[in-house]
């Protein structure tokens, strides 16, 4: 499903990152009292009140110093990543992230009170024509929670006077802001395939869509960063309804440049939230890097099935009968969360392989679809802690109740038993491994999720 996107904008050091950070519940934005801290680009799913939404923390716009390095003659092209003044590259990181979002919250600061960068900020606001939630942070107490009155003299609504600290105010602020949010929606067509294209930057994921739809659909060019937006295609594959979606390169956290790339990054992470099926494109010359698992880190977060596919097969020198072995164990060792995902090996150039990636997707997005009946589901897990009974506890065996599978796409099951405390984690993978041996849900995650039945009712 496509997420709603709500933007924190602000001022510097007014307490975006502190709350960010209590919004999506952890700490994922570095806070610091120096200006200027949050730079690269900060985003996690929320929700509030069953309302999904994806957050975006933005540095601090300081309207004031990047009008006078325009009239400096500084362009921002010019800035590099190692330039000590960001305040360019932060200022056009906010605007694009405004540009995106469907609600924008404008945060502010009690104690100092309203400032001339807060009207800076604001005019833009304005201008954007985007719905503004706005919240003064730092209101601690009652004086300065009667101070927040005089941000109504921006004209952007009633204030709402919050503590990102301590919480206080948040639950009104999220009310306001789910009032707004659209719904996250899901693609219009019910019964088509979504597969996303997945990678890092110029590993060819556009000359695969080309090698798939045997003609040019999209831009391909040796430059990392040329695809900037998800780019949908639909096609029909052997009477199959299918959503190909191009997206931008995904670079790992701190690597990401300022400006276009940064938000185009949001693009790739919301085609994998839209996905049944991902393909993890990689480089065959490269080997897997660190950059590929860490877009793995997205696919399996979102508990979405994907394959990897080498690609640039062709490029290999000195290729023999076991250099398909040892890249497959390359697969395995760097991304041990991924023993259940099939490795193809393609060249997107000489279109080696490539008829074979659209069949490996369908058969992934069928597992991803597959439900085993409870009375099979039941004897599975029956015989397999019969056959290897989990450890003791505290001297209190775990004895299995039932198990039914509550959902498809991931598949997701149910697990009753006397005490889930006396669930250990490696007996947990045991039992999704023999499940994975009657059925295997290639691609494709599963979740185990274990409940606890009182001794009484077992008898």
């Amino acid at each position: 499903m496509r997420l709603p996107i709500v933007a924190l904008v602000g001022r510097p050091n007014v307490g975006k990152s502190t709350l960010f950070n209590r919004l999506v519940g952890e700490r994922k934005s570095i806070v610091e009292d120096e200006p200027g801290t949050t730079r690269d680009r900060v985003y996690a799913p929320a929700e509030w009140t069953n309302r999904p939404f994806l957050l975006i923390d933005t540095g601090g716009m300081d309207i004031a110093a990047t009008d006078k390095a325009a009239r400096k003659g500084d362009q921002p092209e010019t800035l590099s990543l190692n330039s000590r003044d960001f305040v360019r590259e932060i200022r056009q990181q906010a605007e694009l992230a405004i540009e995106e979002a469907d609600v924008v919250v404008f945060l502010t600061d009690a104690k100092d009170g309203l400032t001339e960068a807060d009207r800076d900020v604001a005019d833009i606001l304005r201008r954007s024509s985007k719905p503004v939630v706005l919240a003064v942070n730092k209101a601690d107490n009652e004086s300065r929670r009667q101070a927040a009155l005089e941000f109504y003299e921006l004209s952007l609504g009633d204030p709402y006077p919050i503590s990102a600290l301590h919480g206080t105010g948040t639950g009104d602020l999220l009310d306001a802001i789910v009032e707004l949010i659209p719904q996250a929606t899901e693609e219009p067509e019910e019964d088509a395939v979504r597969i996303a294209i997945i990678g890092r930057p110029n590993v060819g994921k556009s000359s695969l869509l080309n090698a798939l739809l045997q003609e040019e659909r999209a831009i391909v060019s040796p430059i990392a960063g040329t695809t900037r937006d998800a780019v949908d295609t639909k096609l029909t594959w052997e009477g199959q309804k299918i959503v190909l979606i191009d997206t931008a390169g995904i670079r790992r956290r701190g690597k990401v440049e300022s400006g276009i790339e940064k938000y185009s990054v949001l693009r790739a992470v919301n085609a994998i939230q839209r996905a049944d099926v991902a393909l993890l494109i990689t480089d065959a010359q490269d080997g897997i890097t660190a950059q590929d698992a860490h877009v793995a880190e997205f696919i399996t977060e979102a508990y979405k099935s994907v394959a990897v596919i080498i690609n640039k097969w062709d490029a290999v020198e000195d290729k023999d009968s076991n250099t398909i072995n040892v890249h497959t164990d390359e697969v395995r060792q760097r991304m041990k969360f991924f023993d259940y995902v099939p490795v193809l090996f393609i060249s997107a150039l000489t279109r080696q392989r490539v008829s074979k990636v659209l069949p490996l997707a369908m058969s992934i997005a069928a597992q991803r679809n597959m439900r085993i009946p409870t009375s099979e589901l039941n004897r599975i897990l029956r015989e397999a802690m019969v056959a290897h009974p989990a450890p003791s506890r505290r001297g209190k065996p775990l004895k299995f109740l039932y198990a039914t599978q509550a959902e498809t796409a991931p598949p997701t099951f149910i697990i009753f038993v006397n005490d889930k405390e006396l669930v250990h984690f490696s007996y947990e993978r045991f039992l999704e491994n023999r499940i994975r041996e009657v059925y295997p849900f290639t691609g494709t995650p599963i979740r185990l999720f274990f409940r606890s039945r009182d001794e009484s009712r077992e008898d």
